[in-house]
């Protein structure tokens, strides 16, 4: 996805613009460090390019951009669950509209802060009051920070994830170093299982690591650099790639689609509403990762 070359229809700053790209509005980052874009819908970030290099998060050629649909790529922000485990899946949070509260720059980059409030469509789905902001700095590192707080009367539970898709050369050829050897099957209805590193992909995968490094590495061959995933607030780190099949199966991404893509996300992971953190009324918590190259 080419944003640079999209007219602005608004412009905050010498390095930010909004653009859009059919329904949705995209807040567009052009500075000396990287570039970057950010959708409104969803909070998503879509693009992340420092100078000089191809950009770190792969998008979809098939995502849909009609403002109602999850955006297939990126990094989508699931909350206040993530996965299946209640209606609609991963929460609401990646299909709403978020606010742009506040935007700076300096010789370093540019840090972006959008929040989500309660609405009347949010309490019908998950009856809490609350505060949500995502944090995005793009510079030579790109940081996203989700910070979640409790501004209800009682107590609630939740889970999330920053469910980063990261692009490579050719998947059959990356490895992945620091996830830890023991993790959850969701391909064997959440199995435990212990595994080794390095970790090379020849099928599909979707696992939930329960004690995985804090940096995670994806060396990829191909285009000759190493990613770095660091998280923080996270209870586990999620890896997913459909495969030839599952991508043959998607309907907004291609049959190729998985060769240049892998999913190593920051996970605050439970199996159940039930099960997720609580937070107490005044209380915060917040989720990050943050991707560079070495």
């Amino acid at each position: 996805m080419d944003l640079n070359t999209l007219p602005p229809i608004t412009v905050l700053s010498n390095n930010i613009t909004i653009v859009e790209v059919d329904q949705i509005k995209i807040i567009r980052v052009i500075h000396d460090k990287a570039t970057a874009g950010i959708a409104l819908h969803g909070g998503h970030l879509v693009s992340y390019k420092p100078t000089g290099q191809k950009d770190l998060i792969w998008m979809s050629e098939r995502a849909i951009f009609d403002g109602k649909t999850a955006l297939r790529g990126g990094i989508p922000v699931c909350w206040p669950w993530f996965g299946r485990i209640a209606s609609p899946a991963h929460g609401f949070a990646r299909t709403t509209e978020w606010s742009l509260l506040q935007h700076r720059e300096n010789d370093h980059g540019v840090v972006i802060e959008l929040g989500l409030s309660p609405s009347e469509k949010s309490l019908e789905i998950w009856p809490f009051q609350f505060d949500a902001r995502l944090i995005i700095e793009v510079g030579e590192e790109l940081s996203l920070t989700l910070s979640v707080s409790n501004t209800d009367v009682q107590p609630w539970k939740f889970s999330a994830a920053l469910h980063s898709y990261l692009n490579v050369s050719d998947i059959r050829d990356a490895i992945i170093i620091g996830t830890g050897s023991e993790y959850k099957d969701n391909l064997q209805n959440q199995a435990r299982c212990t595994g080794n590193e390095p970790l090379q992909l020849t099928d599909i995968i979707d696992r939930v690591y329960t004690h995985p490094n804090q940096q995670i590495c994806l060396k990829d061959a191909g285009y000759n650099r190493e990613l770095v995933i660091e998280n923080q607030g996270h209870n586990s780190a999620v890896l997913w790639n459909p495969w030839q099949q599952g991508s043959a199966d998607l309907n907004d991404m291609a049959d190729h689609g998985y060769l240049t893509m892998m999913c190593i996300e920051s996970s605050l992971h439970a199996s159940s509403l039930e099960q997720g953190k609580e937070l107490q009324p005044g209380e915060a918590h917040q989720l990050s990762t943050k991707i560079f190259i070495t």
